[in-house]
């Protein structure tokens, strides 16, 4: 068996030279196959707010210069247990949500025909629908951990059905995810009304908010978490303003009363060994960044996901 090959050794090439693929890592055109592709959806047609997210991939690419190949935190070497690869970025029509969706999803079970696992750097929350579909085609209906500030399970948005608002109804309304394991953690923030709750509620979702972290603390949270999802195929999907805006400025529509990354982190890592398929870190908007704060907790977010990955090989999809 041939021996993953990692990221550039930093001794010789200083972080700061070179191409800005993840973490350093080797293009997936230069690796035989990958056990997980890192790759990036520069879209952010679907945004109700601030633009700005399709920049996202290339800054937290960026920012990913400073990872470093051992894991404290979960113990693992995450590139030197699995091949992982850049799979650079997926072309997307600016203009067009559905052609995009389409795009995406057509991409996804593309890269995914082998048994490769997919971590997405978006781009807005819209492309969480596709990435669901290409999931549940491999896998059957997934259990879905939703990292967000925001619910994403409203109906329309001035009548459009595919937005950054929406992915997870339609996700539900399409029967790709199971909703006997699906949760949000931290949200938090105004709503439009107490309906939004209910009709949450009645789609099979569970609510972790902020103040719930904050009370009871990361352990007991991932506990929580790990007893509903139990041993389903899982997709982690994270908005980056689940984390409060001291921690992530750079992105679209921020709320005050988030978590912090500490806290987003080691809740990811009382995951460990669950059946990770696919995940997704989106919303990051570098424009509005300071000293890339933003981009930096993501690449360690996806970082972590990574990690995850690495401690559960990937299995069979369903009818392989």
């Amino acid at each position: 068996m041939t021996e993953p090959r990692g990221p550039v050794d930093s001794s010789r090439i200083p972080r700061f030279a070179g191409p800005a693929t993840f973490a350093r890592l080797p293009r997936l055109d230069e690796v035989a196959r990958a056990d997980v592709a890192v790759v990036g959806v520069p879209f952010d047609a679907g945004v109700s707010y601030r633009p700005g997210a399709r920049f996202g991939p290339a800054a937290v690419r960026e920012a990913s210069r400073l990872l470093r190949p051992y894991h404290p935190g979960l113990d693992v070497s995450p590139f030197a247990t699995q091949q992982v690869a850049d799979a650079g970025d997926i072309a997307v029509n600016p203009f067009d949500i559905g052609e995009a969706i389409e795009t995406i999803q057509d991409a996804a079970d593309r890269l995914q025909a082998d048994g490769t696992r997919l971590v997405t750097i978006g781009g807005d929350h819209t492309i969480a629908l596709p990435l669901l579909r290409a999931a549940a085609r491999r896998h059957g209906p997934v259990a879905v951990l939703h990292f967000d500030a925001h619910l994403d399970t409203w109906d329309t948005y001035f009548g459009a059905e595919h937005t950054h608002g929406t992915p997870f109804r339609r996700a539900v309304e399409e029967g790709v995810v199971d909703t006997s394991a699906l949760s949000h953690v931290g949200t938090r923030g105004p709503l439009y009304g107490k309906e939004d709750l209910t009709e949450d509620q009645k789609l099979g979702f569970g609510i972790v908010t902020s103040a719930d972290v904050y009370r009871r603390g990361a352990d007991e949270v991932a506990d929580q978490l790990r007893g509903r999802i139990g041993d389903r195929p899982l997709y982690i999907s994270i908005d980056i303003d689940c984390l409060d805006p001291a921690h992530a400025p750079g992105t679209g529509t921020p709320e005050a009363g988030g978590l912090t990354s500490r806290e987003l982190l080691e809740i990811l890592r009382g995951l460990a060994g669950c059946h990770l398929v696919g995940a997704d870190v989106v919303e990051v908007a570098p424009a509005y960044d300071h000293a890339e704060i933003t981009s930096v907790a993501a690449s360690h977010v996806a970082y972590d996901l990574i990690g995850l990955l690495a401690l559960r090989p990937g299995l069979p999809a369903r009818g392989a």
